[in-house]
């Protein structure tokens, strides 16, 4: 079974704007890693500060080769490497939640 992996974003309200644009703008990065199955990012409706960022993989392997590769390279590299600066970070905290999927169900 697949794994899921919920990085869960603290985001300031005046933040969420900028944070979605961010997640749009990147469309389609992580889509063609290989044992990536699904990604969703949530927004919260009442009650909470935090964004959910949802993503499936066919195994912890493939999490890690795309963290290790892909992603450490976009989130990593990028404007300081080429004499830029790094946009401020819309999120204020992070944390990474890991599950086994044991049971699923899809429409029928």
């Amino acid at each position: 079974m697949s794994i899921v992996k919920i990085n869960v974003l603290t985001v300031p309200a005046e933040q969420r704007e900028v944070l979605e644009q961010r997640f749009a703008s990147r469309a389609g990065a992580v889509e063609g890693s290989d044992g990536f199955e699904w990604f969703e990012l949530l927004r919260p409706v009442e009650g909470t500060d935090q964004y959910l960022v949802y993503t499936r993989w066919r195994s912890e392997e493939d999490f890690q080769n795309w963290m290790n590769g892909s992603m450490k390279a976009a989130h990593g590299g990028g404007a300081e490497a080429s004499g830029g600066e790094r946009p401020k970070p819309a999120a204020s905290g992070s944390t990474l939640w890991s599950f086994e999927v044991v049971q699923q169900a899809s429409p029928k």
